[in-house]
């Protein structure tokens, strides 16, 4: 028994924002950007109408409706996120109430493993089919990052990178032995978690770190979860550093995609088609370059949406799908490297 991807959907706002529109927010231009990044254009949500949840549950439709599949026959949700509505509870039960799921049997999980959430939870997902505990899981990657950006000077070099959006596919059991998952590969390295995260506010008090360079007290009931010298000092929105996150990524990239081909009998000459989550255009042709592999067997689209996270994925392979780039028995390989460390690779047949 493996388990196939058997309908796929993506979503996208409809507002595309530029980088001539950052220019005037602050100090960077189109060349600065395109340089570092590759990132032409990016979609950000409406403030008013879409959060992570809707915009998920838009893609998960369109993956339900692609496998010929209703609704209800849905079993299982995972969502993989680290732009959740709410700190509680996670976009699992959220999106199912938005989609009108009324089955109260469904499981709702919710994960938390950013850039590689995507890749995370199709292993997951895969263990449930394949030990026949689900027939149709719902898998979605969405984010709405635009909400907690820093848009000025100061926030630049984060902000510049991401976008917003989500993709979504549908699992089932398949007896194919030329469809289906072949195998998956995870992997962390939780010493360099505060070189690329999302630090306060949070419930750490000040444990990972100096408790007064966030403003905490010894005072037991103050308040310590978000403190005015977070917000005086702007401590509410990511931090990343850039150098060592692409020092290790493209380590990593090509070592965990090794890793799957040679699990599963391949070289990298036999890959139909990779699709990289979308973090950055230089680390993706770095990661193509290593593994020798031409311009139609990558697929980046960074360029128009920016860094998705755990979006990047489906989205791309959505987008690629519906171009008619991914086509029954291709070798697809998703791949993924993102904030914890952690990291993944996954090997399928479409």
């Amino acid at each position: 028994m493996r388990t196939k991807i058997a309908g796929i959907g993506h979503y996208v706002p409809e507002q595309v924002v530029t980088n001539q529109d950052l220019e005037k927010l602050m100090d960077t231009t189109d060349d600065w950007i395109t340089e570092r990044t590759g990132i032409k254009e990016r979609r950000f949500g409406s403030r008013q109408k879409e959060t992570t949840t809707t915009m998920g549950a838009e893609a998960a439709s369109r993956a339900i409706e692609d496998a010929g599949i209703s609704k209800e026959e849905v079993d299982f949700i995972i969502f993989a996120t680290l732009s959740p509505d709410y700190f509680f509870p996670g976009c699992g039960v959220l999106v199912q109430r938005e989609l009108g799921i009324s089955n109260t049997e469904v499981g709702a999980l919710d994960i938390r493993n950013q850039c590689s959430g995507f890749v995370y939870g199709l292993s997951v997902a895969d263990q449930f089919v394949r030990s026949g505990t689900y027939k149709n899981v719902l898998l979605i990657g969405a984010e709405m990052h635009s909400m907690g950006l820093d848009f000025s000077t100061r926030g630049r070099d984060v902000s510049v990178i991401f976008g917003d959006g989500a993709g979504a596919v549908v699992l089932q059991p398949t007896e194919d032995e030329n469809s289906g998952i072949l195998t998956s590969h995870l992997h962390s390295d939780g010493r360099h978690a505060e070189e690329l995260a999302f630090i306060s506010p949070g419930c750490h008090g000040g444990y990972h770190g100096q408790p007064e360079q966030y403003g905490f007290s010894d005072d037991p009931y103050d308040t310590i979860f978000i403190t005015q010298k977070m917000l005086d000092e702007a401590m509410i929105f990511p931090n990343m550093n850039g150098r060592h996150v692409f020092k290790f990524a493209v380590q990593k990239f090509p070592e965990v995609i090794m890793e799957a081909l040679k699990t599963a009998g391949y070289q990298p000459s036999d890959i139909d088609l990779l699709i990289p989550h979308q973090a950055n255009l230089r680390i993706s042709q770095f990661v193509q370059k290593v593994l020798k592999l031409r311009d139609d067997q990558v697929y980046n689209n960074i360029q128009k949406y920016g860094n998705t996270t755990a979006a990047s994925i489906p989205l791309a392979l959505s987008e690629a799908r519906d171009k008619g780039l991914v086509k029954s028995g291709d070798l697809i390989c998703l791949a993924a490297f993102g904030s914890g460390f952690t990291w993944g690779a996954s090997l399928l047949k479409w």
